[in-house]
């Protein structure tokens, strides 16, 4: 515990006025701040793309599907099996497949997915990123385009587009594309990689569109854990017949990316710590300065009886004072940055028509602050602040009194 006297003196040399100790002490305080801002805006820029692949890429795909082999007759029976894994909150139809979306002389690659909309929300948000009142009904060859697709046809709610497959029909004229046209029932607006490919149609459609009858491609399902896709995915062969089917999880086309996110995060955390640290560390000239201009009131300290446990306090408490208030500042002005980031980058973008964010599955600058990290942040700074001033605080405490009172 440190002592009353050691309080009152730490306190006191922490907010001494005297002006070379005064404004080194600032100096050492705001490189400490600056360092702890720019980790909590890294963090919190990371934590953003974490999220936002969460709730919006994963949101909207499905985080496992079962494919047939050759095609799978439309069960219930099968629905059901998948529904009664543990782990598994839906399970549903789909048929799926590649193409194009064309507009008189304008094309665009599209994934063309066949869904049942009255029950396709138990395996995907797709309905959170459209007009409430879209739908799909089956006959009117209706379908959801993504806002990419969309801008890139110059396409609006209610335009015709033609959907072209690679497979190719026999005519007495020849060869020619399958093709049919669709009616933009609705626009996905989600903010992702998604938009600039998506086109989902009802499962009806889908399958004259496709020529299954009444097949499939396979199942979709969404998990109550993502990571536990593999382990499902077996137990999910198993069930349907390893003959029948096979598995793609969402690990297959994400899963890099959401462990560079959470490798990159942790990397981040560490080399910006290493920053903290030397800033933390500019402490130990500013205590020294302090020791050494002090040491006349250590001298008398230990004079008039008091311990080393109490000068070593001393000192210890007044780093620890400054690192706080460096620690504060650094959060609040970080934290600050952080959330004004998002506008910043908007008014960036539109004022110098850059799209920095081309290269992401999400068209602009997330950010994400958690409490957790400002917590983790705040007590490594403070850390490494205590261990800068054990050196400064042990030197105090090494001083005798005779040597020093004799120049006073």
């Amino acid at each position: 515990m440190i002592s009353a006297v050691a309080l009152a003196v730490g306190t006191r040399y922490a907010f001494s006025r005297r002006s070379s100790i005064s404004f080194i002490s600032l100096v050492a305080g705001a490189g400490l701040a600056l360092s702890v801002a720019v980790l909590v805006i890294v963090v919190s820029v990371i934590n953003g793309f974490e999220q936002e692949l969460k709730s919006r890429v994963f949101g909207l795909l499905p985080h496992l599907s079962f494919y047939g082999r050759d095609g799978l007759e439309s069960s219930s029976a099968d629905l059901d099996r998948l529904r009664a894994l543990p782990g598994v909150v839906g399970a549903e139809e789909f048929v799926q497949g590649v193409g194009l979306a064309a507009v008189a002389d304008e094309v665009a690659s599209v994934v063309i997915t066949g869904i049942d909309p009255e029950r396709y929300d138990q395996v995907s948000d797709l309905f959170q990123f459209l007009p409430d009142d879209a739908s799909l009904v089956p006959g009117e060859f209706g379908l959801f385009l993504g806002s990419g697709v969309a801008a890139e046809l110059g396409l609006e709610e209610a335009d015709r587009v033609s959907l072209v497959l690679p497979s190719a029909t026999v005519t007495p004229a020849g060869l020619f594309p399958r093709q049919k046209r669709f009616v933009v029932k609705g626009i996905i607006r989600s903010n992702s990689e998604l938009d600039a490919r998506a086109a989902y149609i009802h499962l009806d459609d889908a399958r004259r569109l496709f020529r299954l009858g009444k097949r499939v491609h396979g199942y979709q399902l969404r998990l109550e854990d993502l990571f536990s896709a593999a382990q499902i995915a077996a137990v999910g062969m198993d069930t349907l017949g390893r003959d029948r089917v096979f598995a793609r999880t969402w690990m297959r086309s994400h899963g890099n990316l959401y462990r560079a996110i959470g490798v990159q995060k942790t990397t981040m955390f560490v080399l910006l710590s290493f920053l903290v640290a030397v800033a933390a560390f500019n402490l130990v000239s500013t205590l020294v300065m302090v020791v050494d201009q002090r040491s006349g009131d250590v001298a008398i300290m230990r004079t008039l009886g008091s311990d080393t446990g109490t000068v070593v306090g001393a000192f210890v408490l007044l780093g620890a004072t400054l690192g706080l208030v460096g620690i504060g500042l650094g959060l609040l002005v970080g934290s600050a940055i952080a959330l004004l980031l998002p506008a910043l980058y908007n008014w960036i973008t539109i004022s110098f028509g850059l799209d920095l964010m081309n290269q992401y599955f999400v068209s602009y600058l997330p950010v994400q602050i958690h409490l957790a990290d400002l917590m983790g942040i705040s007590i490594t700074a403070l850390v490494l602040c205590i261990l800068s001033t054990l050196y400064p605080a042990l030197r105090a405490a090494a001083l005798r009194p005779s040597e020093v009172l004799a120049h006073e």
